[in-house]
């Protein structure tokens, strides 16, 4: 049985941060779906890019989901964190112990749910003192327990990856690199 994912998109997201992980998770075959938080799937990026999610949040069902993505860009993140559904949602996944994950300013809204609080954690630098964890990590990806959080833009591949990692093992992580011509420049 494939894993299911859900990723969550809001007005104002980042667009790299949540399009390249869906690619690289549905590249990996796991069944991806992407939740658009509004009442339209039509949602609008941080760059303008106009996307199509999957489903609205409104009569989803969540029951089987073994992990839930949050990708960051403003106003997205913002978007996010008061939406009180997905909020309610995320507790319920984090409390039953399955996997969330958030990218860029994206960790913030599970340090303010207080998922972070004896957790080692990432965020985008210019949020990362005001992100509420036990430790604060420079780390492109940081996994604690069923929680991983990333940094940007630029570590959204590797966040992507080791979400699959962790998800169907390192080798296939590795096969997705592989297929992308994926490897670290610098």
């Amino acid at each position: 049985m494939s894993k299911k994912v859900f990723v969550f998109f809001a007005d104002g997201f980042e667009t790299v941060e949540g399009l390249m992980v869906v690619d690289l998770l549905r590249r990996a075959e796991l069944d991806v779906v992407t939740v658009s938080i509004k009442d339209t799937v039509d949602v609008e990026t941080s760059a303008g890019v106009a996307v199509k999610a999957d489903r609205v949040f409104a009569g989803t069902d969540f029951a089987d989901a073994d992990l839930l993505v949050l990708p960051g860009g403003q106003p997205g993140t913002t978007y996010l964190s008061k939406y009180q559904p997905l909020l309610d949602l995320l507790k319920k996944q984090y409390e039953a112990g399955r996997m969330v994950a958030a990218i860029c300013a994206a960790p913030t809204v599970l340090g303010g749910l207080g998922f972070l609080k004896d957790r080692r954690a990432t965020c985008y630098p210019a949020l990362l003192n005001t992100l509420d964890c036990k430790e604060r990590c420079e780390e492109p990806v940081v996994v604690d327990g069923n929680v991983t959080t990333s940094r940007g833009l630029g570590t959204a591949a590797d966040f992507g990856l080791c979400l699959i990692a962790q998800l169907l093992g390192s080798d296939k992580a590795r096969e997705i690199a592989e297929s992308v011509v994926y490897h670290a420049a610098l």
